[in-house]
């Protein structure tokens, strides 16, 4: 509260001093030196297809198994959405079936880490070189995770970061991208910034500029990147938290009859965002657990049932397979060690 009283009651309360710290401190949280702040995820996400060269009537390549902003992104930037399939295993989408979707329209790969656990970055990065195209990695779930031995946020040309209420670092609403491997990594910054403030580039006199390209209102202000920078001191720790509930849960519901887990690459670190298991009735092991007051859920409807993305339906089998048994337990900052055990306990009771 004396961080934030100190920005209500300054000379200055839209982007300033404190978004410029915040994008250089996250910078380094994620393993990237080139990070633009945006008011939300979604926003962050539309400017990087913008920034990749995604132009309306183009083609994206993307999953249904996340949530709406993801997709939505793609509609902002006037693209089609063209669905690939999943891992059936973690709901992660598959690079074969990526390499299957593309075609000569096809201008970005849009790849989510679902629930925290790392897509098969390697794989997925070698058809889209392949092929010459850019990947973004919506990583709202990931903050924290790793493949390889490097941070998501490292590894592709542009990976969002969400910044929303319920993440793993919150500025209530916001969003980060970080920005890789560009050869002319200073115009990509500029042309961010002038993006996200009307096509303007707030550093030159009002009077003085020439806007040649749309722009939105999508850039920080000081108030949420103080509660950011806040946040920060604190997040090393809070993943920490979720990492060790996930792999307690790794080690504890192993061989439990109607339940199987997740299963990922051996160079994937996940970041446990929530926890999924893959059970017979799922009805009956949500209201087992709802009885025994532990929340589960869905979280999010697959996203090709939506009407507003009626246009791209196919056959998905790998999701028809993950989506049909999949359900998410907490393993958050807020589940201690009691608790845990708990939710262990209540489920080797059986539903």
């Amino acid at each position: 509260m004396p961080r934030l009283a100190d920005v209500l009651y300054s000379d200055q309360i839209s982007e300033g001093p404190p978004v410029v710290e915040f994008e250089r401190r996250f910078g380094a949280l994620v393993g990237s030196p080139h990070v633009l702040s945006f008011y939300s995820g979604t926003a962050a996400l539309h400017a990087a297809l913008v920034l990749a060269g995604v132009k309306p009537g183009d083609d994206v390549v993307s999953t249904a198994m996340t949530a709406e902003p993801t997709n939505m992104a793609i509609y902002h930037a006037g693209a089609k959405i063209v669905w690939a399939d999943v891992d059936p295993a973690n709901g992660n989408l598959a690079a074969d079936s990526i390499a299957e979707r593309i075609t000569s329209r096809t201008r970005a790969i849009m790849v989510v880490h679902y629930g925290g656990i790392p897509a098969s970055i390697a794989s997925i990065r070698k058809v889209a070189a392949q092929r010459g195209l850019p990947v973004i990695e919506d990583a709202a779930h990931a903050l924290g995770a790793r493949y390889d031995g490097r941070l998501i946020g490292s590894h592709s040309e542009f990976v969002m970061f969400s910044l929303q209420a319920i993440k793993h670092l919150t500025t209530v609403d916001g969003g980060m991208l970080a920005c890789n491997g560009a050869s002319d990594v200073a115009k990509l910054l500029c042309e961010g910034r002038k993006f996200r403030w009307f096509g303007i580039d707030r550093a030159a006199p009002r009077t003085e500029v020439d806007v040649t390209s749309v722009g939105y209102k999508y850039h920080m202000n000081n108030v949420t990147a103080t509660i950011g920078l806040v946040q920060l001191g604190y997040i090393e720790s809070v993943i920490a938290h979720h990492v060790d509930n996930g792999r307690f849960f790794d080690r504890a519901l192993q061989g439990i009859p109607g339940l199987s887990l997740c299963r990922w690459d051996d160079n994937a670190e996940p970041s446990y965002w929530f926890y999924t298991v893959s059970v017979e009735d799922r009805d009956g092991f949500f209201r087992h657990l709802a009885a025994n007051g532990i929340t589960s859920s869905q979280a999010h409807k697959r996203n090709d049932r939506h009407t507003v993305f009626s246009a791209s339906r196919c056959e998905l089998p790998g999701l028809d397979t993950f989506y049909r048994r999949m359900i998410h337990i907490p393993c958050g900052w807020w589940v201690d060690k009691e608790r845990r055990e708990y939710i262990v306990d209540v489920i080797r009771r059986g539903w």
